[in-house]
């Protein structure tokens, strides 16, 4: 989504009771497994086969319905598809039979807030009344760029320091989406600086995330927010209906202007910030394109 420049927006228990609880827990278990096995330990239900799991994310994808994201968990090895807010209960039944259909290869949840890309009005780098962050600089030999979302770059061909466009800084030489998020802006104006930095931090190269790894990400309306990753490989089909795939998710949260800023770790630039849910004050999740993709794609590095 794009949204065009605006003003401003115990109980103590003593031990005896406790084990005394437990074993009393312990029997219910017992009595709840029926059979000559009934006081066997519970085993863990095995994953779903790669072949249903694959079945079930094409039977998704083919439903076409905007709001939803979706990524094979690790830990289940379930496909976890989430829902946000705008997705209607008609369709929430098409996704649960979705697991109906492939053995219980499928865990369907709803997430807050609504899905979107976060782009707005503000400082940050403008192009024709619409507002997002940059990511990282990058080079192709003695060239300059920085690489931001291609739903940023989108159709939108020059971009400026300021609301005002007084300062060019250059032309778009490069996007792509939906699909992917990625966009390249050329550095045409020598009076604009392009240091190898994200904020205070000097960018040495690029890593492939990880679940768990501790990150950080930097946009021009919300300043610098650190989370974890959640999952890789998620598929988003944001509420404008267009669909993304292969990004990192994260428990970051972000707000419109945000788009197109870097997530990094450390010194290494790991992604670029596609979109998300929720927001900064009550929380959000947010999905970013892998940097390497681009940089592959146009032959660009980091500095």
């Amino acid at each position: 989504m794009r949204a065009r420049t605006t003003t401003t927006r115990s109980r103590v228990m003593t031990r005896s009771r406790l084990v005394a609880s437990v074993s009393s827990l312990l029997v219910v278990v017992a009595l709840a497994v029926s059979g000559p096995d009934a006081t066997a330990a519970p085993t863990a239900r095995p994953a779903p086969s790669a072949a249903s799991v694959a079945g079930a994310t094409s039977a998704v994808e083919s439903l076409g319905i905007a709001g939803t994201t979706w990524t094979v968990d690790e830990r289940t090895g379930k496909l976890r598809v989430l829902a946000d807010s705008t997705v209607a209960a008609a369709d929430l039944v098409g996704l649960r039979q979705v697991n109906d259909r492939f053995a219980g290869a499928v865990t369907v949840e709803r997430l807050e807030g609504r899905l979107r890309t976060l782009v707005s009005g503000g400082d940050g780098i403008y192009a024709s009344g619409w507002r997002c962050s940059a990511g990282v600089n990058v080079q192709s030999g003695s060239t300059y760029y920085f690489v931001t979302a291609g739903h940023c770059t989108d159709n939108l061909p020059t971009w400026y320091t300021s609301s005002a466009m007084t300062m060019l800084i250059g032309p778009t030489t490069g996007a792509s989406f939906p699909g992917d998020d990625f966009g390249v802006v050329r550095y045409s104006n020598s009076a604009v600086p392009r240091p190898g930095t994200i904020g205070t931090v000097d960018i040495t190269g690029t890593a492939t995330a990880y679940v768990g790894q501790s990150v950080c990400r930097r946009g021009a309306t919300t300043g610098v927010r650190c989370g974890v990753v959640t999952a890789l490989n998620a598929t988003v089909n944001y509420a404008s209906g267009d669909v993304v795939y292969g990004l990192i998710r994260t428990n970051i949260c972000a707000e419109p202007g945000d788009s197109g800023g870097p997530l990094y770790a450390g010194d290494k630039v790991i992604g670029i910030l596609s979109g998300g849910s929720g927001n900064c004050t009550s929380g959000g999740t947010t999905y970013y394109q892998p940097i390497q993709e681009v940089l592959s794609a146009y032959g660009l590095s980091v500095y």
